[in-house]
């Protein structure tokens, strides 16, 4: 696939690396700064284009004329739109992807379609990575949590506790201690090394667990590998930009939320836009203004600053003050894994990787519906629809324990007729089923996406 995109800052740069590295995809990367470029054509096997992303001429030279699909990523919403029409009118550009972040925008879906604005769709970085949060906040003890099939399934990440339930002994006896939930371990990390779940595999203090269950579930399962936190009350947030104003709004009417803005005439912007939220003017970094707010009794604090660096010093105050559970926004990989690793944060938040799923959602093989990149894209976790029949499609027709999936490929669940069923050995995939799939090992990508190819030529 011929892939153009627009924009190398965090997100594009992220998305250049995910999308190079799979041998199918050729990508190309348009900017206004060579260094940046220089640097991205240094690491990846990419073609660079220097110039404004809109522009015909520019669009021309990256190779519009027989592109697949356009992703325009830019941090300007009217160049990626403007990008996206261009590509539309004149080159019949068959995808067209466009980062929309102004919610003034997203508002009207009528600017839209096939007769308005040709874009097929629109991601806003903002608003997934609140999302994400917010999962964060209602399941808390999780690591990650992700939704498959329309929220039915969730996909949650969880560090196995001294005090779990299922800790010192086989995965066999999850059936035996909740008889009533139905639940499949997807994946179990330990010491950073994936080890592929078996009924035998004893789960350790300390290993990741991962485990897909109906949402109805999760608590219940949550609780065999850690012993469950509290519900979340008070939340503090640290930054009043587009995501922690979002993540106020939602948040304010069920929870007690601070916000700390260090801009003054921000502060006040959002204070007149917030119904409940108090609004705080000072500085997240500060001790004494931290103390003052009482951030010993906060259940979350939340650092989401334009500023890695400010978040994490504000999360490793916050902790060290006495907040229960901190989170940070961490752009760079390495500043990520050394804070978690270190004990000093307890989620560092991507929006690069929580972005990047809508992306992979598109440029997939087969109908894939859903994406998400886990462990800083070592991981990935797809939901699949399974089309055809025995004759001329790899699943269809056939138990999972017939299916040739690679040793770092597991089936943890299926949707069929809107009913969440559990994948089981002798469990069979049937036409129009949606498929959840974990990956430790992102190299087996193709060799998912031509299972779930339909083949007229397959015997």
């Amino acid at each position: 696939m011929k892939i153009i995109i627009l924009g190398a800052g965090q997100v594009g740069r992220t998305a250049a690396y995910h999308l190079s590295k799979e041998e199918a995809n050729e990508v190309t990367v348009v900017d206004l700064r060579e260094d940046i470029l220089r640097d991205l054509r240094d690491r990846l096997d990419i073609r660079t284009v220097i110039g404004h992303g809109s522009h015909p001429e520019v669009l021309e030279r990256a190779g519009i004329k027989d592109a697949d699909m356009i992703i325009a990523l830019t941090d300007s919403d009217e160049t990626n739109m403007v990008a996206c029409q261009v590509a539309s009118t004149l080159f019949r550009t068959q995808t067209k992807i466009a980062r929309i972040r102004d919610a003034e925008y997203l508002s009207h879906e009528r600017l839209f379609g096939d007769d308005a604005l040709p874009i097929d769709v629109r991601i806003s970085p903002e608003e997934l990575v609140t999302d994400y949060i917010e999962q964060l906040i209602h399941y808390p003890g999780a690591l990650q949590v992700l939704e498959f099939a329309n929220g039915e399934i969730l996909l949650v990440g969880a560090r196995a506790g001294k005090d779990g339930l299922l800790v010192g002994q086989k995965l066999s006896a999850l059936r035996e201690h909740i008889p009533n939930v139905d639940a499949r371990v997807a994946a179990i990390y330990r010491d950073g090394k994936a080890i592929k779940p078996t009924g035998d595999t004893v789960i350790r203090e300390n290993d990741e667990v991962f485990f897909i269950a109906a949402r109805a579930d999760i608590r219940a399962v949550m609780s065999e590998m850690r012993k469950l936190d509290e519900p979340v009350r008070r939340i503090i947030i640290a930054g009043g930009g587009n995501i922690g104003f979002r993540l106020a709004k939602r948040m304010e009417q069920t929870n007690q939320v601070k916000l700390i803005e260090r801009d003054q005439e921000r502060a006040r912007a959002i204070s007149e836009k917030l119904e409940r939220t108090i609004v705080l003017h000072g500085d997240a970094t500060d001790e004494e203004l931290l103390m003052e707010e009482n951030v010993d009794n906060a259940d979350v604090f939340c650092a989401l600053t334009n500023s890695e660096e400010a978040n994490i010093m504000a999360a490793m105050l916050a902790k060290r003050c006495g907040a229960h559970k901190v989170m940070a926004l961490i752009n760079r990989q390495s500043f990520a894994e050394l804070a978690e690793d270190a004990g000093t944060i307890d989620i560092a938040i991507s929006p690069q990787q929580i972005t990047i799923g809508t992306l992979l959602a598109n440029v997939r093989r087969g109908d894939v519906t859903r994406v998400h990149s886990l462990r800083r894209g070592a991981a990935e976790a797809l939901e699949a629809v399974a089309h055809g029949n025995r004759e001329n499609s790899a699943v269809v027709g056939r138990s999972i324990e017939e299916i040739e999936l690679p040793d770092s490929v597991t089936i943890g669940a299926i949707v069929r007729d809107g009913q969440v069923l559990m994948a089981h050995h002798d469990t069979i995939i049937e036409e129009n089923d949606h498929v959840i799939l974990f990956l430790t090992d992102r190299k087996q990508i193709e060799t998912v996406e031509k299972l779930f190819q339909v083949d007229a030529t397959f015997v």
